[in-house]
C-alpha cells in the first residue's frame, strides 16, 4: 500500500501503482454494499417468516381453547339425567338460558375472530411466496365448524328434551293429583261397605224386612256398577304414571293395588250376600214399591252429583284459546242440564215424600230410613247444594284461565309480529351481502367503508335481536310451547343472526386482503374490475367460488392449454394446487387474483435468499454463527442460529451451519 508521502514527495509517482491503489479501494466498497444488500433481503424474509409463525401460534392457541370449551360443553348438553320435580327443571331450563345469554356470545366472536386470522393468514402467506398453513391434526376451520355444528345440535337436542320434561313433569303432577282425588272419593264411598255386606241381618228379620234387604242390595248392586268406571279410571292413570316414570310410583301402585283387592272382595261379598237373600227371598212377599222407586232413582242420581262435583273440581291444562274455549263450552252444556237435573231431584225428593204421606194415613210407624239405599234425602240435598256452590267457582277458574290465555295468544302475537318482521330482515340483510361480495362499486376501499357501515347498522339492530330474546324468555316462562302466527323460532332467528355476523365480518375481512394483494402486487383498479368481471361471468350460480369446471373454463377463456387429456389435466392440476391448496374444491377470488397477477410480481424465491446468505458467507456453501451475528439484527441471527442444522460437507469447518436447507425450508420446499 502506498502512503501518501510516496506521492507527495515524488515529482513523478509511478501511474500503475496509483491505478492499483484506487482499484484495490473500488472493490472493497463494491464488497460492502453487496454484503449489505445481501443482508437487508434476509432481514425482510425473516421478519415475514417470524411474523407469519406467531400468527400461526395464535391460532393454534385460540383452535385449541375454542375445541376444548366445545369438548367440555357437550356433555354437559348431553346430560338426560331427569329431575323428579317441576322447580329442578325450571332450574336446568335457567342454567340453559345462562349459556345461551352469557357463555355462548362471547365464543361465536371468538370462531368468527379464528376464521379472519386463518384467511389473513393464508393471504399472508401467498403474499410472501410462502406455503399455505396447514394447522395440527383436528384444528382445522373445517374441524372447528364441524363441532360447532356438533355442539348447536347438541343445544337444540338439550333445550328439547328440557322442554319435553317439563311437560312430562306437568302432566304427572296433573295425573298424580288426579288419581289421589279418584282415589280419596272411592275410598270414602267403600268405607264401611264390607261391614255391610258381611252382616247376617236377614237372618233374624221379618219377610217384608228380608225383601227390603233384598232391594237395598240390588240398589247397592246398582250403585256398584255404577263406580266401576272410577275403579277403571284410577287403575289407568296409575298405569299411565308407572309408564311415565313418576318418582312416587311404588305408593300409586300399593294404593291402587289396595283397592283392586277391596273392589274385587265387593264383588264377591255382594255375589254371596245376594245368593243368601235370594234363598230368603222365597219366603218374602211384602214389598215397598215406592222406597224401591226412590232407591233405584237415588243411586245414579247421587253417582251423577258425585261425578258432576268431581268434573267440577277436577283439574285442567290447556295450551291455547281454543282448548279454554272448548272446556267453557262444555261447562255451558252442563249447566244447560241443571234445570232437568233439580226436577229429577224434586221427583226423588217426592217419592220420599209420599213414602211418609202414605205412613201417616195408614198408620204405619216406620223402622228407619229406607231400606234399600243409605241415600238419603238430606244427603242428596247436601250433594245438590254444593254443586250449586260449585258452578260458580268452575266459571271463575274457566274465566281466569281464559285471560290467561288470551294472555298467552297476545305473548304469541307479540313475539311473531317481531319475529315476522326480523326473520325476513336477516334474509334480505344475507342476500344484500352476497352482491355486495361479487359486484365492484368503487374502489376497494369504497367498498370497505361501505361494508363495515353496512356492519354497524346491522350491529344496532341488535336492540331487536334482544327485544325478541326477552319476549321468548316471557313465552318460555309461560309454559307456550307453540305459535301459530309465525314460523320463525327463536332458534331460528338466533342462528340467523349469528351466520349474519359472521358473514359481514367474513367479507369485511375478503375486502382487506384484497387490498393486501393489490398493494403488493400493484394491481390497478381496472385490473381488478376486469378480474372481477371474468370471475362472476363463470361464477354461474353466484356462490362467490368457481368450482373446478368452471375454473377450467374460465383458463380457457384466457388461453391457457388445459383442454387436451394429457398435458391438459396436467396443467390444470398443478394450477389447482396453486390456487387451492387446502383442495376444498372451489377457488375464491382472493386466489383468482393472486394467480392472474402471481408472475408480474417481483416476489423472494429460495435461490434469492440462498444467494444473499452466500455473499454474506464470502462464496462458501455454510455459513457460521458469528458471521450471522455480524451481518444480521440480533433477533434474526439468533433466530437463523436456532434453526440452521449443522453443515456436513467436505469442506465443513467447526460451527459450520447449512443456510441451502433452511432457505429452502423457508418457502416450503424440505424440512426445517
Amino acid at each position: 500500500m502506498l502512503d501518501a508521502e510516496d506521492i507527495v514527495g515524488t515529482l513523478r509517482p509511478d501511474e500503475k501503482a496509483i491505478m492499483t491503489y484506487v482499484s484495490c479501494f473500488y472493490h472493497a466498497f463494491s464488497g460492502a454494499q453487496k454484503a449489505e444488500t445481501a443482508a437487508n433481503r434476509i432481514c425482510k424474509v425473516l421478519a415475514v417468516n417470524q411474523e407469519n409463525e406467531h400468527l400461526m401460534e395464535d391460532y393454534e392457541k385460540l383452535a385449541s381453547d375454542l375445541l376444548e370449551w366445545i369438548r367440555r360443553t357437550i356433555p354437559w348438553l348431553e346430560n338426560r339425567a331427569p329431575e323428579k320435580t317441576m322447580a329442578e327443571m325450571q332450574q336446568k331450563l335457567e342454567d340453559f338460558r345462562d349459556y345461551r345469554r352469557v357463555h355462548k356470545p362471547p365464543k361465536v366472536q371468538e370462531k368468527c375472530q379464528l376464521e379472519i386470522n386463518f384467511n389473513t393468514l393464508q393471504t399472508k402467506l401467498r403474499l410472501s411466496n410462502r406455503p399455505a398453513f396447514m394447522p395440527s391434526e383436528g384444528r382445522m376451520v373445517s374441524d372447528i365448524n364441524g363441532s360447532w355444528h356438533n355442539l348447536e345440535g347438541a343445544e337444540k337436542g338439550y333445550e328439547e328434551w328440557l322442554l319435553n320434561e317439563i311437560r312430562r313433569l306437568e302432566r304427572l303432577d296433573h295425573l298424580a293429583e288426579k288419581f289421589r282425588q279418584k282415589a280419596t272419593i272411592h275410598e270414602a264411598w267403600t268405607d264401611g261397605k264390607e261391614a255391610m255386606l258381611t252382616q247376617k241381618d236377614y237372618e233374624t228379620a221379618t219377610l217384608s224386612e228380608v225383601k227390603a234387604l233384598l232391594r237395598k242390595h240390588e240398589a247397592f248392586e246398582s250403585d256398584l256398577a255404577a263406580h266401576q268406571d272410577r275403579v277403571e279410571q284410577i287403575a289407568a292413570i296409575a298405569q299411565e304414571l308407572n309408564e311415565l316414570d313418576y318418582y312416587d310410583s311404588p305408593s300409586v301402585n300399593a294404593r291402587c293395588q289396595k283397592i283392586c283387592e277391596q273392589w274385587d272382595a265387593l264383588g264377591t261379598l255382594t255375589q254371596s250376600r245376594r245368593e243368601s237373600l235370594e234363598r230368603t227371598e222365597k219366603q218374602l212377599e211384602s214389598i215397598d214399591e215406592l222406597y224401591l222407586e226412590y232407591a233405584k232413582r237415588a243411586a245414579p242420581f247421587n253417582n251423577w252429583m258425585e261425578g258432576a262435583m268431581e268434573d267440577l273440581q277436577d283439574m285442567f291444562i290447556v295450551h291455547n284459546i281454543d282448548e279454554i274455549q272448548g272446556l267453557i263450552t262444555a261447562h255451558e252444556q252442563f249447566k244447560s242440564t241443571l234445570p232437568d237435573a233439580n226436577k229429577e231431584r224434586e221427583a226423588i225428593q217426592a217419592i220420599q215424600a209420599e213414602v211418609q204421606k202414605i205412613a201417616q194415613y195408614n198408620g204405619i210407624k216406620l223402622a228407619g230410613n229406607n231400606p234399600y239405599t243409605s241415600i238419603t234425602p238430606k244427603s242428596i240435598d247436601s250433594k245438590w247444594e254444593k254443586v250449586e256452590k260449585l258452578v260458580p267457582q268452575r266459571d271463575k277458574a274457566l274465566q281466569e284461565e281464559l285471560s290467561k290465555q288470551q294472555s298467552n295468544d297476545h305473548l304469541r302475537r307479540k313475539f311473531a309480529t317481531q319475529a315476522n318482521i326480523v326473520g325476513p330482515w336477516i334474509q334480505t340483510k344475507m342476500e344484500e351481502i352476497g352482491r355486495i361480495s361479487i359486484e365492484m362499486n368503487g374502489t376497494l376501499e369504497d367498498q370497505l367503508t361501505h361494508l363495515r357501515e353496512y356492519e354497524q347498522s346491522i350491529i344496532n339492530y341488535k336492540p331487536n335481536i334482544d327485544t325478541l330474546e326477552g319476549d321468548h324468555q316471557l313465552i318460555q316462562e309461560a309454559l307456550i310451547f307453540d305459535n301459530k302466527y309465525t314460523a320463525y323460532t327463536m332458534e331460528h332467528l338466533r342462528v340467523g343472526w349469528e351466520q349474519l355476523l359472521t358473514t359481514i365480518a367474513r367479507t369485511i375481512n375478503e375486502i382487506e386482503n384484497q387490498i393486501l394483494t393489490r398493494d403488493a402486487k400493484g394491481i390497478s383498479q381496472e385490473q381488478l374490475h376486469e378480474y372481477r368481471t371474468s370471475f362472476n361471468h363463470f361464477d354461474k350460480d353466484h356462490s362467490g367460488a368457481l368450482m373446478a369446471e368452471e375454473f377450467k373454463a374460465c383458463l380457457i377463456s384466457l388461453g391457457y392449454d388445459v383442454e387436451n387429456e394429457k398435458t391438459g389435466d396436467a396443467e390444470f392440476a398443478r394450477i389447482m394446487g396453486i390456487v387451492d391448496p387446502n383442495n376444498s374444491g372451489a377457488v375464491t377470488f382472493q386466489a383468482f387474483i393472486d394467480f392472474m397477477s402471481r408472475e408480474t410480481t417481483d416476489t423472494d424465491t429460495a435461490d434469492q435468499v440462498i444467494a444473499s446468505f452466500k455473499i454474506l458467507a464470502g462464496d462458501k456453501n455454510f455459513i457460521t454463527a458469528e458471521e450471522l451475528r455480524r451481518e444480521l439484527p440480533p433477533d434474526q441471527a439468533e433466530y437463523c442460529i436456532a434453526r440452521m442444522a449443522p453443515y456436513s460437507g467436505p469442506d465443513a469447518a467447526p460451527g459450520a451451519l447449512d443456510y441451502m436447507s433452511f432457505s429452502t425450508a423457508l418457502y416450503g420446499e424440505s424440512d426445517l
